[in-house]
């Protein structure tokens, strides 16, 4: 893969030179890797040529590369990075996960107002947290198109998580196709994507769902096989800048313990990410050690970052395969103890279905007449019994006619065209394995997997409550918060500075919708008093709620939104203000 710059004159002027990808992201057989480090850092911007499996497509570089330098920093240092805009837009840099100081946090006409062309921003802040972190645009569509890059924070004392090597692995999607298109598309016609439809043959096989069944889903305007806005019909699935047929390797010993540092910065992608023949070990979740969990797959959204500790055992050649959450295609790694050597990858799974505990209305719950009640608790976690697909996803409903948009349901959700359904029944899924990993029968890494390795900093109970409803119209691909599209100019979400909030999140969508705050870390409730799971994005399943407390501790204007990009561009974006304590 190389990168080329379009502005030929550009390039004659200053000799040929071809930008490629970089170090830390190039194979084990192109040397050691480059990485900036230091107090002084720039970054340049800029339009590039990306080449994919021998295609070239428009890309948005940092230093001429996709993805861009990796960052390795160190706790208590502070840093100052100068970022040029070379861009004929504006553009900015986020530093996801990060607790900066709002001014800096880049998110343009909230927090600043953005890089203008040939403009330098400089971005001064202290670290003061170490961890697996990325950085990114957040201006218009410019991550899909390259934007991105890891950023990795060293502590300032010994390391907790202790390992003799480390590799960051980087997963993207990436389309030929440009963004605004994309989005147009999606706009215009619902699955445009999904070339994984139902189909008369399979029915006549006795695949997926009975007829009974999809006359019910057809009543209903939902269709079980929509699991992702864009699928691999047209995205490129990246791990390090490497499509699949030139897959980027990394080089293991026998024995050793290698850290292998994943980040998820696709812009539309879930990925389900395994290593066969390999146990992964689960050491930190968002750049916070967690107490070592050992499991065989894990789901990775948009936007969230974990740790693992994987010990090859075999003088032989590791594939690692992340799988698209709809399964239409896969990105892929080879770790090897010797340059060049080959790995056998699996074929791709059988894409999963929606069902009706997605939609929010799994008759196991329900009661007539009654109010709306949680599920009962799940199996031992990540070990979910094997259930037939599509039989079971109906249940009897009895002659009920049930309301897709009953206000009670959601008292607080304005009944827009933005809002498609409402979830009937609320049930907590982070004891579930992601989905379309109910069944692969090994274990799966879930949320209540995760206990914090070091004591959470406040442990106060909150003193009041805040529940925020994650809407959407699919068929009109519309998305929000509270019923409402940030284009709507709505009200943000009021905390004042040091107050203890439980929030839940309630998903009245049929797609997963990963959640990220700006400017602060939360704790997921279902953990050990004092050792809660502390993230910065959260998975809500379809059709569940996830609950944590936040601590208002980051003064400032800060954005909360859906990490899906184009769910976020369509409106899922709302602004939370924490705002000091009145003096009297």
């Amino acid at each position: 893969m190389t990168i080329s710059n379009p502005h030929r004159r550009h390039l004659l002027a200053g000799g040929l030179a071809l930008g490629l990808a970089p170090g830390w992201a190039q194979a084990a057989t192109a040397g050691p890797g480059r990485e900036l480090s230091g107090a002084d850092l720039k970054l340049v911007i800029d339009h590039g040529m990306l080449r994919v499996g021998g295609r070239d497509g428009h890309a948005v570089t940092i230093n001429g590369t996709v993805p861009g330098p990796l960052l390795r920093l160190k706790e208590g240092q502070k840093v100052r990075l100068a970022v040029e805009n070379r861009l004929a837009e504006d553009t900015s840099i986020h530093w996801h996960g990060l607790l900066v100081p709002s001014k800096y946090d880049g998110v343009p006409g909230l927090s600043f107002p953005g890089i203008r062309p040939g403009e330098t921003f400089v971005y001064e802040f202290p670290l003061i947290q170490s961890g697996t972190y990325w950085y990114h645009s957040h201006s218009g569509l410019q991550e899909p198109m390259g934007h991105y890059a890891p950023l990795i924070i060293d502590p300032a004392g010994p390391d907790p998580i202790v390992s003799d090597r480390e590799h960051v692995i980087m997963l993207s999607d990436f389309s030929f196709t440009h963004p605004h298109v994309l989005m147009t598309r999606l706009k215009q016609q619902p699955g445009y994507f999904n070339f994984q439809k139902q189909t008369l043959a399979g029915l006549l096989k006795s695949r997926d769902q009975t007829l009974a069944e999809r006359r019910e889903w057809a009543k209903m305007l939902m269709d079980p096989t929509d699991i992702s806005d864009i699928t691999g019909s047209a995205f490129t699935y990246l791990l390090n800048g490497r499509a699949q047929g030139e897959p980027w390797s990394g080089l293991v010993r026998t024995g050793e313990r290698v850290r292998l540092r994943i980040i998820n910065a696709a812009a539309q992608t879930i990925f389900n990410l395994r290593i066969p023949g390999l146990k992964l070990t689960v050491v930190a979740a968002d750049g916070q050690a967690v107490r070592p969990i050992e499991v065989d797959e894990l789901q990775i959204a948009n936007a969230e970052t974990y740790d693992l500790i994987v010990q090859p055992t075999e003088d032989r050649a590791y594939a690692v395969v992340a799988e698209a959450v709809d399964r239409s295609g896969m990105a892929r790694a080879i770790l090897a103890p010797r340059p060049g050597m080959a790995a056998e990858f699996p074929p791709l799974r059988e894409r999963p279905l929606g069902t009706m505990r997605d939609m929010g209305m799994d008759m196991s719950t329900m009661t007539m007449g009654g109010p709306r009640k949680a599920a009962p608790p799940p199996p031992a976690p990540g070990m979910a019994p094997v259930k037939p697909r599509g039989s079971d996803v109906m249940g009897d409903m009895g002659g009920m006619e049930m309301s897709m948009r009953d206000p009670l349901n959601a008292p607080s959700v304005k009944l827009t065209p933005g809002v498609q359904s409402i979830t009937p029944i609320v049930t907590d899924r982070t004891g579930e394995p992601g989905q379309g990993l109910e069944s692969v029968g090994h274990r799966v890494l879930t949320y209540r997997d995760l206990v914090a390795l070091d004591p959470n900093p406040d442990s106060r109970a909150p003193t009041r409550t805040l529940e925020i409803h994650l809407t959407g119209n699919m068929e009109r691909f519309m998305w929000g918060f509270d019923g409402l599209s940030y284009a709507e100019d709505p009200p943000p979400y009021p905390f004042r500075e040091g107050e203890r909030v439980r929030v839940t999140l309630v998903n009245d969508t049929m797609m997963a919708h990963p959640i990220h705050l700006h400017g602060h870390f939360f704790e997921l409730v279902h953990g050990p008093d004092g050792h809660k799971p502390r993230k910065h994005t959260v998975t809500v399943q379809p059709g569940g709620k996830v609950v944590f407390d936040l601590t208002a501790d980051a003064v400032g204007d800060w954005a909360m939104h859906c990490h899906m990009l184009y769910h976020m561009h369509a409106g899922m974006f709302r602004v939370v203000t924490v705002r000091p304590e009145a003096k009297t």
